[in-house]
């Protein structure tokens, strides 16, 4: 064992699984030490896991919790080995804090450790108002702002900052920032009906408040007809706002399962059908941003199913005009897709478009017919782009519970002449291969293919005897800044001659690909479900 070897293994102390981990590597030809720390850490949290900041180090070791420690890295914090007991900590201080919210007197509250992207769709969102501020918090904004400027104006000109007053700008920012970040006032009668999201962002506690789920929407009175059962509504919807109602806390810790070794079989198989699921997802989020932000392209969109609708099939009742945008969500969604500049990007342009738009029915009327053509473009890209439906599904082979075989192969069609008229560049919109968004859920072969598409067979060679951990994580460091991008996130070229790419003899349109073949993946979340054929 080398004196590397050996400082590597003081991460741990315990014995066994020192002993354990150098068995297990002796006879390999990995003998590296960062692989033998990843092995002895591998079942634990980082300090830096935005659980570990929530709980902070102190609680955790207080309650009988083992730090591991690099003595000779440096290791961010080191390594949480109680995994349990942290999520345990974890789910005790939000209840903790979920208590605390539900005092103020919400019908509801709803908590976990994170909630996936567009987990408040279709909740109608209550609008509060600033509590003003008191003589006292403006006499103490005014003091930093004037302390702030003096500092700054002493030091006007300097290269470089003294340490204790770069502190003190950091601290009196920090002080600031807390007054503007007050928690808005609502009307109490609207609590008794609404609730809120509690979950941890960035180590610290975030709560969403005000939000009314339909069922729990008053219903209208009219003020001249009112019953004795309406006047019964209202008064059970005017409870005690002291008696709220609070949910049982469910902590979601999400993960993905280990991936086993997969066996060097000849052919490449079929991507898994969650996988797909989920780069079609991210796709999906970057088409929409695309589309909002190409006024042209939506307006043709829409142009075609208005042409669709009043030309080729009979409208269905309901409304005044036949035309609708459903939102898609998202059932099956990778950890980082709510993260992605894409998500952010339409969930700020939303928040801001929300923010000008009149509550009221005749006063929206009002504002969008005084809008200008550009800002009316603007709003329909918007509007359109949340309709916008690239996901990849299994398809129902008679089409009796899903979408069917025809129906989804016209889908990915359709979303890629879209994604053509608005250039969508996957690589532009922030999706860079990962192990865990794709290398490491992969079979060995299709991380060679990647490598090789993008670096050529050299450095497709220079990996292709490593396990597959470690293969991952090298192609993931050799795909870096190369814009590769696996084949369901490509936008294809159009076809020739301008008809549908891919038809068959049958009138239909094939799958692309990545979904071609009929053998089974060799992934876990696979192994009991059939693959996806080819119409024919």
């Amino acid at each position: 064992m080398s004196l590397e070897q050996l400082m590597a293994f003081t991460v741990s102390s315990d014995n066994a699984r020192q002993e354990q981990v150098w068995q297990a590597i002796a006879g390999s030809w990995s003998k590296e030490p960062y692989q033998i720390r990843r092995m002895l850490t591998e079942k634990t949290v980082r300090a830096s896991d935005k659980r570990a900041v929530f709980v902070g180090l102190d609680a955790y070791e207080a309650a009988g919790g083992v730090v591991l420690r690099d003595l000779f890295q440096q290791d961010d914090g080191g390594w949480l080995e109680s995994v349990a007991l942290l999520d345990r900590l974890v789910a005790e201080k939000l209840k903790a804090e979920a208590e605390k919210i539900a005092a103020e007197g919400w019908k509801w509250v709803e908590v976990a450790t994170e909630f996936p992207y567009g987990h408040a769709h279709g909740l109608r969102k209550l609008h509060g108002v600033a509590a003003d501020l008191t003589a006292e918090e403006q006499a103490a904004i005014d003091a930093l702002n004037a302390e702030y400027a003096k500092l700054e104006a002493e030091h006007e000109g300097a290269d470089e900052l003294p340490d204790e007053v770069d502190q003190r700008l950091g601290e009196i920012e920090t002080a600031l920032a807390a007054f503007e970040d007050r928690p808005l006032a609502y009307d109490p009668a609207d609590i008794v009906r609404a609730g809120a999201f509690v979950s941890i962002a960035d180590g610290t506690l975030s709560v969403e408040r005000g939000y009314v789920r339909p069922e729990d929407e008053g219903p209208f009175i009219d003020p001249d007809h009112e019953t004795d059962g309406e006047a019964g509504t209202a008064s059970k919807d005017h409870a005690d706002p002291t008696a709220p109602t609070v949910q049982r806390a469910v902590i979601t810790i999400g993960g993905q399962a280990a991936e086993p070794e997969d066996d060097d079989d000849a052919a490449i198989k079929p991507l898994p059908d969650r996988l797909v699921m989920e780069l079609t997802a991210h796709r999906t989020l970057a088409l929409r941003d695309a589309v909002a932000n190409n006024p042209h392209a939506a307006m043709t969109a829409l142009l075609h199913k208005l042409v669709v609708d009043a030309f080729q099939r009979a409208s269905s009742a309901g409304g005044c005009l036949e035309v609708s945008v459903r939102h898609v969500t998202f059932n099956v969604q990778a950890a980082d897709l709510k993260d992605s500049p894409s998500a952010k990007a339409i969930a700020e342009r939303h928040e801001t478009w929300k923010s000008d738009i009149p509550q009221d029915d005749q006063a929206l009327w009002d504002w969008l017919a005084a809008l200008d053509d550009a800002s009316r473009l603007a709003l329909l890209a918007h509007c359109v782009s949340n309709g916008i439906n690239a996901l990849y599904e299994k398809a129902d082979r008679y089409g009796a519970t899903g979408i069917s075989q025809y129906g989804l192969q016209r889908r990915l069609s359709q979303a890629d002449r879209l994604a053509r008229a608005v250039g969508l560049n996957m690589v532009e919109a922030g999706w860079r291969p990962t192990v865990d968004n794709y290398l490491g859920r992969v079979p060995k072969r299709r991380i060679l293919e990647a490598v090789r598409e993008a670096k050529g067979e050299q450095s497709a060679q220079l990996i292709d005897h490593l396990k597959k951990a470690e293969m991952a994580k090298e192609a993931e460091r050799l795909l870096d800044g190369t814009g590769w991008l696996p084949e369901p996130l490509r936008t294809p070229e159009a076809p020739i001659g301008g008809g549908s790419a891919g038809q068959t003899g049958g009138g239909g349109e094939a799958l692309p690909a990545f979904l071609a073949g009929d053998e089974e993946s060799d992934t876990e979340e696979d192994i009991d479900e059939p693959p996806v054929t080819a119409a024919v």
